[in-house]
């Protein structure tokens, strides 16, 4: 899908300390060098411009029950898009969405395949439940049906316990980890509690989803290892609601919920000092509606990121991460663009002018 050329004009964000005065769109494609026969359909957009939005961990074709019909999935991409999120990292799913590939007007979607988990220890439908002998093999399989990640939920509620625990032991997820690198995938894990991440960490994953029980331990393994972290803010402050049903059965998971909800902002902003990588996601397509990407960029402001941070966190570093272009010449111009600048009013990310996609304004 490409439109007429498009003539970009304000400030184009490129990197954090990198800006042009104007670049175009031809053929779908970026390029900072003036086209000499643009003919006379020329557009111009004025603003902020930036890389399209980055959703790092959102689940589309999913919600609360399990996979949804392919009517449902395309209304959650096109308000992920519509949010400006262009290039999305689909945290797990059980839903075929490949046939959005084909669909120039949707966002451009990484997936890690199906979540795996142990058996009965996670959400009904949504994860191939299995026991540790079955991991490994399994691992191998869902690398291969992703792009480049595999999702393991790393704990849940233990109804022995009445409390989190750790899922996998940690001998077993060792191997399910280097089976993924050797089939050329990283791996991720939703992680709630403590006890799991040094499990994680011992086992060299590449990435943890929420990491809300990071504590001084955990945080210096991850920054020396090199783990990322996608905090999912918008939906840690869900974590009241989640654990009040379970108030009177499992009290030990009720109040760990509240404890982990209660010091997210100061979990995040420590890992964030020790120099761990933080990317935005938002956990959209479970219990969350989609569109919420700006939103979660105001939460790290929350947790003590600057304005450039956190919208790199979503833009160029999360991009970078992904091995996916920002702003470059020749690179599909997926961008958007704001009337006022996000660097200096965060919340502008939640009004995009214009949202253009492989070439074409989409607003």
């Amino acid at each position: 899908m490409t439109g007429p050329v498009l003539h970009l004009k304000g400030e184009i964000l490129v990197g954090p300390h990198e800006v042009r005065p104007e670049a175009w769109v031809v053929g779908g494609r970026l390029t900072f060098e003036r086209p000499t026969t643009a003919g006379p359909q020329v557009q111009t957009l004025h603003g902020f411009v930036l890389p399209g939005l980055v959703d790092a961990h959102c689940h589309v074709g999913l919600d609360a029950h399990g996979a949804v019909d392919d009517e449902t999935a395309q209304a959650q991409a096109v308000a992920d898009r519509d949010a400006g999120a262009l290039l999305i990292r689909d945290a797990g799913s059980p839903a075929d969405t490949r046939w959005m590939d084909d669909r120039e007007d949707l966002p451009k979607i990484i997936r890690a395949g199906r979540h795996i988990a142990r058996t009965r220890r996670y959400i009904r439908n949504y994860a191939w439940e299995l026991e540790p002998d079955e991991l490994v093999d399994r691992v191998r399989l869902e690398a291969k049906a992703g792009d480049g990640w595999v999702k393991l939920v790393g704990d849940w509620i233990d109804r022995d316990t009445g409390d989190l625990s750790p899922c996998w032991p940690v001998d077993v997820l060792t191997d399910a980890v280097a089976a993924a690198h050797e089939e050329g995938a990283r791996v991720t894990a939703h992680c709630f509690g403590e006890a799991s991440l040094y499990d994680f960490a011992a086992a060299g994953t590449d990435c943890v989803e929420h990491a809300t029980g990071l504590e001084t331990e955990t945080i210096a393994q991850f920054a020396e290892q090199g783990i990322a972290i996608v905090p999912t803010l918008v939906n840690i402050a869900t974590f009241p609601a989640i654990a009040e049903p379970a108030k009177e059965k499992y009290p030990a998971y009720h109040q760990r919920m509240i404890a982990l909800h209660d010091r997210r902002y100061q979990t995040i902003g420590a890992a964030r000092d020790a120099g761990i990588a933080v990317y935005v996601g938002t956990d959209a397509g479970g219990s969350l509606r989609h569109g919420l990407v700006a939103d979660e960029v105001v939460e790290l402001t929350r947790a003590g990121f600057g304005a450039a941070e956190a919208l790199s966190a979503a833009t160029w570093g999360a991009r970078a991460w992904l091995g996916r272009p920002g702003l470059e010449e020749g690179a599909d111009a997926d961008l958007v663009v704001y009337d006022v600048d996000p660097r200096r009013e965060i919340r502008a990310l939640q009004a995009p002018s214009h949202v253009v996609l492989r070439g074409a304004d989409l607003s």
